[in-house]
């Protein structure tokens, strides 16, 4: 799942970014609003985390232009946690409301369960042939026995799983498991899904579509 967090207070955010990587996001970081803006326009972001208080472009702002776009769920994430904050948050557009001080638990059940609303939503547990993965739990298992999978073999799994047979594109694992310090032109999708193949075993299950992408293979007995 990738994730822009919107946030001006540097170590806060450098904080927050590298738990929700822990957690197997790929998250990108904006300071200001004007930054956060143009990220949005470069990058497909499944969940945006906003501050409110930011500079340059006031976080309110953000979210109204995010919600008129209407491409990612806005989490807005502010020392403003009155009642009637949260509510003129919410009619702002934002989709979830966290005021700080906050759980970290909490954040990451909160921008997963948004990921989850994002079109299509995808059910809480993937499954397909003998393989069940629990994004949640961060576990993925092949006829019961738990695989040991890299956040971003565990991601192209993810987005594989989620897609229900429909050819992936490399590029949107690049966008969706990768950040944007990811280099487009090196081979790290195809060498991921390599070695998550060996991983998964056999019978294969991951499908390479000259051209297009990957999927998951039909299961025989569907």
């Amino acid at each position: 799942m990738r994730v822009l967090l919107i946030e001006d207070e540097q170590p806060l955010a450098g904080y927050i970014a590298a738990g929700l990587r822990k957690h197997g996001f790929a998250v990108d970081v904006a300071y200001d609003g004007r930054t956060g803006l143009e990220k949005c326009q470069l990058n497909p972001y499944d969940v945006v985390v906003l501050d409110r208080d930011l500079p340059g472009v006031h976080g309110d702002t953000v979210c109204r232009h995010l919600a008129a776009e209407g491409t990612s769920r806005v989490l807005m994430l502010t020392a403003s946690g009155a009642v009637a904050d949260r509510v003129d948050g919410l009619s702002l557009g934002a989709d979830d409301y966290l005021g700080k001080p906050f759980a970290f638990t909490e954040l990451v059940a909160r921008v997963r369960a948004l990921g989850r609303r994002s079109a299509p939503a995808r059910p809480p547990i993937l499954r397909a042939w003998d393989v069940v993965l629990d994004p949640a739990r961060r576990s993925a298992e092949r006829g019961g026995l738990l695989l040991s999978l890299t956040p971003k073999e565990f991601g192209v799994l993810e987005q594989l799983l989620a897609a229900s047979g429909d050819v992936v594109s490399a590029e949107t694992l690049l966008d969706k498991v990768w950040d944007e310090n990811a280099d487009p032109f090196t081979h790290a999708v195809r060498i991921t899904v390599g070695t998550l193949r060996r991983k998964l075993g056999d019978p294969p299950i991951v499908e390479t579509v000259i051209g297009a992408g990957y999927r998951i293979a039909s299961c025989p007995s569907d």
